[in-house]
């Protein structure tokens, strides 16, 4: 069943009452490091600062537009720029949705724009990872990868263990850069676990898959504890040393746990989103976690 937040996600009438609630801004602020540039480059040296790495998404999906996914492919340009020129680009990633560079347009547009992006971090010294996005995508996405990685066999992508399909699409990715997620889209049961247990207990099996493959860099993705201590012991159980495999958690989620890993001596990286079009980004960390919805609703009431 689709969540009521990811249906509101979709709905410009929502769109307008949440955007314009003066208590909105305060509460976006804990999960978006800001609107522009400059506030992801603030954020990037204030995570590093503290031993963090960072992964920067520039906030943006699903665009029907060329210029538009051209004005996004600036975006990421930019930022790979701003942060050589700030000294912090150095073991910093960006996070790319494809359909923010014009997938739903052409595939070769988002691809050529991928490319583009691929160039500019490689010149600042930066990583790439594509993420995934709902299920219709992820044949495109995944060939596109599969052109990416020819001329960059650095780039990263993600897997969502929700989707029915990702162990197979894991089983052939091993051995490359993989970040694995729980999934945040809504999906039909056709094509996606449903319950949490099912999503669990999947994404410890891509998990272990990734662990095993000694060629792979896994990511793993998840605020879990328990698939954070399930990672550690297949980790060891495998061989793996810290920095053959990072933790990765969002923006303003599970501080504390974060700083935890990196002073253990663990690779913890940060997603950090910044952009104006923050909505659907924000709708669906709402949907992910309920602690979530009561840090919103508690704002409402609170000085």
């Amino acid at each position: 069943m689709i969540s009521p937040l990811l249906l509101a996600a979709r709905s410009e009438r929502v769109r307008r009452l949440v955007t314009g609630l003066p208590v909105t801004r305060r509460v976006v602020d804990r999960f978006v490091a800001g609107e522009t540039v400059e506030s992801a480059v603030r954020a990037t040296r204030e995570l590093t600062g503290a031993g963090l790495a960072v992964t920067l998404d520039h906030l943006g999906e699903d665009v029907r537009d060329r210029d538009q996914a051209e004005a996004t492919r600036d975006a990421y340009l930019k930022l790979c720029a701003e942060l050589e020129r700030a000294g912090l680009s150095q073991g910093a990633e960006a996070s790319v949705k494809l359909s923010a560079l014009g997938l739903r347009v052409e595939d070769r547009l988002a691809l050529d724009n991928a490319r583009r992006i691929c160039e500019g971090a490689e010149r600042a010294g930066m990583a790439v990872t594509v993420d995934m996005e709902d299920h219709t995508t992820v044949d495109s996405t995944l060939d596109i990868v599969r052109e990416l990685r020819t001329d960059f066999p650095g780039v990263g992508v993600a897997v969502q263990a929700m989707l029915r399909r990702s162990e197979d699409d894991l089983r052939d990715l091993a051995g490359t850069r993989v970040r694995l997620v729980k999934g945040a889209y809504a999906e039909p049961a056709s094509v996606a676990y449903q319950t949490k247990a099912e999503v669990d207990r999947a994404y410890v099996r891509g998990l272990r898959l990734l662990m095993r493959e000694p060629g792979g860099y896994p990511m793993v993705a998840s605020h879990d504890p328990r698939m954070i201590e399930l990672a550690l012991w297949m980790a060891r159980d495998a061989g793996r040393e810290p920095g053959t495999y990072e933790f990765q958690m969002l923006y303003g989620i599970r501080g504390a746990e974060q700083k935890r890993l990196a002073g253990l001596g663990e690779r913890m990286r940060v997603y950090v989103p910044y952009g104006s079009d923050w909505y659907g980004y924000f709708m669906r960390r709402l949907a992910e976690r309920p602690a979530n919805l009561a840090f919103f609703l508690r704002s409402f009431v609170s000085r």
